[in-house]
């Protein structure tokens, strides 16, 4: 049976409107990822947006716990039951049904549909809610429901909002498996297991804390995928389940080792592990030391941190890559266009964080050794900072050993290395915007976007709103605000494309434009008051013209990459602007000149040839069928635009393009980088963006033609280098000519020298006395302007050279240190010197 299928067509025999799953990266800015099946729904839930015209609505959310608030991380393999990534079932009521049919429908579901003992089915409730009590009573015996407090059994969306009481129903495994002080209802056990919870949102709760009664009660419902396949396949942990034990069975195959539930934590880890991975990455999440990328790298490090306990030496995880595909594609079909790309952006992590493991590991069991209780945390700090140890992965490895970390000190030296870098994270970067949406949502509807075959219209001002969106009647001169207009020209951020800019008639610059909630929204900087009702001409700024160029040459350049570099190219970001582009890909290495060339030759034959754009909107399975390329994390509706020039390319796309390749201009490759492991960036311009950089190149030119006083700039430079090279030889030559006469002193048949010099390479110095003796010590000084070079050199001598140094710079206000045979020290106070030779000398008396 597929549950995940099964579930969803039940719910729509009852009406209910079928969600696509949402994105792992929420539109919420509060959140780092969708960590719930209804986070999706949660502007229509607060109020903040009107509810849509079927008020059901049924999903299976893709979900990641594994940072912030909601962070089963440490759990994982650990459990019967967590996982960093997870698909919660659901079914969802805005102000429609409530608790009598929810119920209704959970038990009909559970019972008929997926067949589990009726017996085994137990329910929890709040204590204060002697409906739900009355209303289960129906389906299920009194004895088997349990009442239970605010921490169980009433849910909150946040301090103030919507929240209710919940009823949540257990599946009771059986007291022959489980039968610990825990394994009661309500209790930590895993003899109850929790699989579905239904929310009734029938409050707000306002500041005070005090619950009003809501005029439309609402129902969110979460039930988590893996726990009931488990259930049906009659596995006692979600890891011995079809979803989990292809993996599992891999890695026993890949290691030679068989797998033990008792003791195969890392096993469960690696494969819940690589599942997140996967969908993160195939969703175009990168790999970073910051955010949702930082989140990423942990997980994966944490994995082969796993993997390295089980005898892994090499990369392995981009190895379970396309088993994980094989169990989840049918349900998300783009696992399996993103796998290639995903495989080689783990197997380059898992390389970079195996050349440090080892080291890593060193380290920590070195500490481990002067460590009773409490482990260092400057030492847990290198871990992370030298090594790439995630905090949480030292923490793992001190919880098998039962030892606390000095947290504080962990703490303070990465507070000192985030404010030397100015690199926090907070939140996702993204404002949390919130305003009066649901009001002209419901007032207006959703405006309409003209601006496909029009730079100007003649738009009437529905709504002003401030600069924090809330409605106004009037903007006045010099105030900024946003504006809706029944119908708009100006295309909203989106797809990569900036916003356009340009103007009301003569009343108001735009300086932007934004989609919110479906809203078409331009920003404005007032010249002369704007009011409500206003008729006025939008015209689009004549930058829109260059962001056509950009857009077009990106999906030539894409296309182009496919072409050169292989069917593994995947698109991994991009930004389009009036003066340049950026577009990220999957690819494993660094393009060579050659590439980068061919790459920049493809796309401008493409230009020059002037191969006709066309555009045609089509239901979305003939746009997949017809070849069209989509990027996920895009929402597509029922009808998508195609976009298509000829044969080079052809995509999804709802931004704004040249008619004619021609108009592009030129396409100039200005840099290409990487982003993170198994990531390219290529950035270019177009248009006038390249014709400015021509000339800004001329011009370069034009300078180094006047200072290399030649035509040919290359044979200007041979001879530059030429004079240089000769140059140099003069000032050897000189210093040879000039070097001091360095004399020696002997102290138990070591030769010692200790002496100032004026020109010369003090190493160099050293290294020749060396030379000279069999046993020596030197050290020597120079005084460079207010500074002082100190270096020191032993051979065949009971002296290390960096001991000495240590000893001695800091009589001349400096530091450094060295090897044994070879050290170096730089000084500030140069007044010194002759205190500082005394003390050298009586240094090396004292030690030989």
């Amino acid at each position: 049976m597929d549950i995940r299928e099964e579930y969803i067509k039940f719910f729509e025999a009852k009406q209910h409107a079928r969600v696509e799953s949402s994105p792992l990266v929420p539109e919420d800015a509060t959140l780092l990822f969708n960590n719930a099946g209804m986070v999706p729904f949660k502007s229509i839930f607060t109020g903040e947006i009107p509810v849509p015209s079927n008020p059901r609505a049924t999903s299976c959310q893709t979900c990641i716990r594994a940072g912030g608030k909601h962070n089963d991380l440490e759990n994982v393999g650990h459990t019967a039951r967590h996982h960093t990534f997870f698909e919660m079932l659901g079914n969802f009521s805005f102000g429609d049904y409530f608790k009598a049919e929810v119920m209704a429908y959970a038990w009909e579901f559970l019972t008929v549909n997926l067949a589990l003992d009726t017996d085994k089915l137990w329910i929890t409730i709040h204590d204060t809610d002697d409906e739900a009590f009355e209303l289960w009573q129906k389906h299920v015996p009194a004895d088997r429901i349990m009442r239970l407090g605010d921490a169980d059994n009433f849910w909150s969306m946040g301090d103030t909002g919507p929240c209710g009481p919940c009823s949540e129903i257990f599946y009771d495994q059986g007291s022959e498996h489980f039968s610990g002080p825990e394994d009661y209802l309500g209790g930590e056990g895993d003899r109850f297991l929790e699989i579905w919870n239904l929310v009734f949102m029938q409050y707000e709760k306002d500041k005070s804390g005090k619950l009003n009664p809501l005029p439309k009660p609402s129902i969110d419902t979460g039930m988590g995928l893996e726990r009931v396949v488990a259930i049906k396949e009659g596995q006692l942990s979600n890891y011995g389940s079809s979803l989990f034990m292809p993996i599992i069975g891999q890695v026993e195959e890949l290691i030679g080792k068989q797998y033990d539930y008792a003791s195969g934590a890392s096993y469960r880890v690696i494969a819940d592990h690589i599942r997140t991975a996967l969908f993160l990455l195939a969703q175009g999440v990168n790999f970073s030391n910051e955010g949702r990328g930082y989140v990423l790298r942990r997980i994966v490090r944490r994995a082969v941190r796993h993997g390295y306990l089980l005898g892994f030496r090499e990369a392995f995880m981009y190895k379970l890559v396309d088993t994980v595909v094989s169990i989840m594609k049918d349900a998300y079909p783009y696992l399996e266009e993103k796998a290639a790309a995903v495989k080689e952006q783990v197997m380059l992590e898992e390389q970079r964080f195996l050349k440090t493991i080892a080291s890593g590991i060193e380290l920590f069991n070195a500490e481990l050794e002067n460590t009773k209780e409490t482990f260092s945390g400057s030492v847990a700090f290198k871990l992370y900072d030298t090594f790439g140890f995630p905090l949480d992965l030292t923490e793992d490895m001190l919880k098998e050993k039962n030892l606390k970390l000095d947290s504080e000190t962990f703490t303070t030296l990465m507070t000192e290395q985030r404010t030397r870098a100015k690199a926090a994270w907070k939140g996702s970067g993204d404002a949390n915007v919130e305003g009066d949406f649901k009001k002209m949502l419901e007032d207006f509807g959703e405006n309409s976007f003209v601006g496909y075959n029009n730079t100007e219209a003649t738009s009437e001002i529905l709504t002003l709103l401030s600069e924090d969106f809330r409605v106004v009647d009037s903007l006045h001169a010099e105030q900024k605000g946003w504006v809706l207009l029944d119908q708009t020209p100006f295309y909203a951020q989106s797809g990569g494309q900036v916003g356009d800019s340009g103007m009301l008639s003569h009343k108001a610059k735009v300086l932007d434009t934004k989609k919110f909630h479906g809203l078409n929204l331009s920003e404005v900087h007032v010249k002369e008051t704007l009011n409500t009702k206003d008729v006025v001409i939008s015209k689009v700024d004549i930058a829109r013209q260059e962001i056509a160029k950009h857009h077009t040459a990106t999906h030539i350049l894409h296309a182009t990459l496919f072409d050169i570099l292989g069917d593994h190219i995947s698109q991994a970001g991009s930004q389009v602007e009036e003066t340049k582009l950026r577009f990220d890909f999957s690819h494993p290495k660094a393009l060579s000149n050659s590439e980068i060339s061919e790459i920049e030759e493809q796309v401008n034959y493409i230009v020059r040839h002037g191969v006709e754009g066309v555009t045609e909107e089509m239901d979305i399975e003939s746009a997949k069928q017809s070849g069209a390329k989509a990027q996920f994390g895009e929402k597509y509706g029922d009808r998508v635009r195609v976009v298509k020039f000829g044969d080079a390319s052809v995509e999804f796309c709802g931004g704004i393009h040249v008619e004619n390749t021609a108009n592009i201009g030129s396409f100039v490759i200005v840099k290409e980088s990487g982003v993170s492991a198994g990531v390219r960036r290529i950035e270019a311009v177009c248009g006038n963006a390249a014709y400015n950089y021509f000339k800004t190149m001329r011009n370069e030119i034009n300078n180094a033609v006047e200072t290399l006083k030649n035509r040919d700039i290359n044979l200007g430079i041979d001879k530059l280098k030429e004079q240089i090279k000769t140059l140099k030889a003069e000032v050897v030559d000189a210093q040879n000519a000039s070097k001091e006469t360095l004399d020696a002193n002997e102290i138990n048949g070591v030769a010692v020298y200790i002496e100032e010099i004026g020109a010369g390479d003090v190493k160099e110095r050293i290294d020749e006395l060396k030379n000279q003796h069999d046993s020596v010590v030197a050290m020597l000084f120079q005084v460079k302007g207010d500074k002082v070079v100190i270096a020191a050199g032993v051979k065949g001598a009971s002296l290390k050279a960096g001991d000495w140094i240590k000893k001695i710079a800091p009589i001349l206000g400096g530091g450094g240190g060295g090897r044994p045979d070879f050290a170096q020290a730089g000084g500030k106070d140069a007044s010194k010197l002759p205190e500082a030779k005394e003390a050298a000398l009586a240094f090396v008396s004292a030690s030989l």
